[in-house]
Formats: C-alpha cells, sequence, structure tokens
C-alpha cells in the first residue's frame, strides 16, 4: 500500500509524507476491522483501496482552494472523501456529516484513531442541518461522494455553502445527462455550475468526474425541503 500511495500521490502532484502514509495505512486496517461488522465497504483488498478509495479522494486536491478552508462532507459513510482530504490537507477544520448514527460513531473512532484533529462528525440528516444558522450558508467547500443524483445533490448540499464557495460533488464519466438535469436546481438555489473535471485514478484505468458548483447567492427560503418532498419532486431541468 506504502509505494502505491506514494507513487500515485506523486502523479497528482502530491507528496505524501511518512506520517501520513502511515495513517492511510491505519485507516484501511481500522476500515477492515469495522467492516467485519458494518457495511462501510466492498473494497477490502490493500491495493484496491489506496487507489479506489484514497488515491480517488485525493484527486479532488487538484481543484484547489483546500488550504485552511472549512469543509463539509455529507453521506460521509465511511469517511470518503473528506478524511483522506484531512490527512493530507492538515490545515482544514472539516466536518462529517452523516444520517447513520453507527456511521457516525465509526467517523468518531477512526479521526481519534488516526489523531486528526479540528474534525466534527455529526449525527443528522442533511436536509434537517442546513437548517440551522451556524450550518447554513456556512461553508467554503461541501464534497459529496454519495449516490444521489445530482439534482438531489444539489437541494441537500448548496445550502450549506458559503456565497463564493464551492460545492464538489463525485460522480462518473457518464454524468452528462445528470448534468443537464440538475442546471435547473442549481439556478434555484443560486448556483452555477463552474467546471466539470475529469481524471485518472493512479495506477488503475478507472475515469471519475468531479462536477464543481460555485455558489452565487444565499440559499432561498424553504430550501433544503424535506427529504420526501425532494424525493417526490425533484427539481430538474423540464
Amino acid at each position: 500500500m506504502r509505494h502505491i500511495l506514494v507513487q500515485g500521490a506523486a502523479e497528482l502532484g502530491l507528496a505524501l509524507s511518512d506520517a501520513q502514509v502511515e495513517q492511510f495505512e491505519r485507516y484501511f486496517a481500522f476500515l477492515v476491522e469495522k467492516n467485519r461488522v458494518m457495511n462501510l465497504t466492498a473494497i477490502m483488498e490493500k491495493d484496491a483501496a489506496a487507489r479506489l478509495h484514497f488515491l480517488d479522494c485525493l484527486a479532488l486536491l487538484n481543484l484547489g482552494g483546500f488550504e485552511g478552508a472549512r469543509v463539509m462532507d455529507i453521506g460521509s459513510g465511511a469517511g470518503f472523501p473528506g478524511v483522506p482530504l484531512k490527512i493530507v490537507q492538515e490545515d482544514i477544520a472539516l466536518t462529517l456529516l452523516d444520517a447513520q448514527k453507527k456511521r457516525v460513531s465509526f467517523l468518531e473512532e477512526l479521526c481519534q484513531e488516526l489523531g486528526l484533529e479540528d474534525v466534527d462528525c455529526i449525527h443528522s440528516r442533511a436536509e434537517e442541518s442546513a437548517l440551522q444558522p451556524l450550518m447554513r450558508d456556512g461553508f467554503d467547500i461541501v464534497v459529496s461522494r454519495a449516490v444521489a443524483r445530482l439534482n438531489v445533490l444539489n437541494e441537500l448540499c448548496l445550502p450549506f455553502v458559503k456565497v463564493g464557495g464551492r460545492f464538489i460533488a463525485m460522480k462518473g464519466p457518464d454524468s452528462d445527462e445528470e448534468i443537464q438535469e440538475a442546471l435547473h436546481s442549481a439556478k434555484v438555489l443560486r448556483a452555477e455550475m463552474e467546471s466539470v473535471f475529469d481524471y485518472t485514478i493512479p495506477g488503475t484505468d478507472v475515469r471519475h468526474r468531479a462536477v464543481v458548483y460555485r455558489k452565487k447567492g444565499e440559499t432561498p427560503k424553504g430550501y433544503p425541503r424535506r427529504f420526501a418532498k425532494i424525493q417526490k419532486s425533484p427539481l430538474k431541468t423540464k
């Protein structure tokens, strides 16, 4: 795993310290241990996890702007992409949010195991937390590796982004239809799609995509709606 991480990070223009590589190794060991009793990941092989989890997440650092940023990872699950970003960009003020209490407990234990500071692990639904004054329109960068369609993710994630900040959604390379479908939701939520960043995970032929939105104004009243309403009537381009 060490060689894969160091070489892969170098291909991404990143230099990992010995301490950071050790944190990733401990991360994987802890993930495997907890995965015996929790459904956290289907990737149990060390080299595959190094590439398909850790390096995949670190590719986002090529988008820039993470230095000293207040970052939220929505639907963090096993900690992707927030925890790998925090390991390498240590001055991030990180918030990990997940709706499942067991996963939040895992994240709390993980951050303690890795010695990570300035990390908040929150058990809540996104559409509820986004109504809280200290959370709403308050983050420099919001990231999500969740599987919901972009128009749904936009309503769940953009309300957390401060004006001028960014929402970065990790997607597959075949997401063109989703991107078009989500144009209306971005407009309603006072954001614009800024860029689409396609990349190949180092050491693989796997191509992934980061869709980047820039927040242009404060979240309008009434958003996000209750999740049942979002599911029933998602904001989408007609």
